[in-house]
């Protein structure tokens, strides 16, 4: 039972694959994990990287911004002021409250690219308050998780059938 709990752990910290992989693959494997050990696993393993991403995204990227070569100067330089930039134009249009509910749909929507990882990368970048990031993404890893364990469960395909 560890090595499965394990597999499904690790499948939900990969970056871009996150918990929306990890219970679809849990629940087709037929691992033999109740359906909310399988989503309880994959949550806390969505939520692990997001401290780490938070304080230490922001921070290579200026590092980078600092080196002499050119490639890694410039891109580093380039995800900050973009970022610098988006972040900026969307504090000014959602304000501070909008802006975390942006962050909490982001992430809840279970498609790809939207999780907790470009959530968090995107909050570092923008100097987001980590208290309320956490909370915003957190809440939005719960509703995702929900969601997918709703669809590869077959739910949904009945309900709208």
């Amino acid at each position: 039972m560890f090595w499965k709990i394990l597999i499904v752990l690790l499948i939900s910290m990969v970056p871009l694959i996150e918990l929306r992989g990890a219970i679809p693959v849990a629940v087709g494997m037929d691992l033999g994990l109740p359906e909310w050990l399988i989503l309880i696993i994959a949550i806390i393993g969505n939520i692990v990287p997001v401290p780490i991403i938070y304080f230490f995204a922001r921070k290579f990227l200026e590092w980078g911004a600092k080196k002499n070569w050119k490639p890694v100067k410039q891109f580093c330089n380039f995800c900050l002021q973009k970022g610098t930039k988006a972040g900026e134009k969307l504090l000014k249009k959602a304000g501070d409250y909008g802006t975390y509910f942006a962050l909490f749909l982001f992430v809840a929507i279970p498609i790809p690219g939207t999780g907790a990882w470009t959530g968090t990368l995107a909050s570092s970048i923008l100097n987001l308050n980590f208290k309320k990031t956490v909370l915003a993404i957190t809440a939005g890893i719960l509703v995702a998780g929900l969601i997918m364990l709703l669809i590869s469960l077959g739910l949904f395909k009945w309900l709208f059938v």
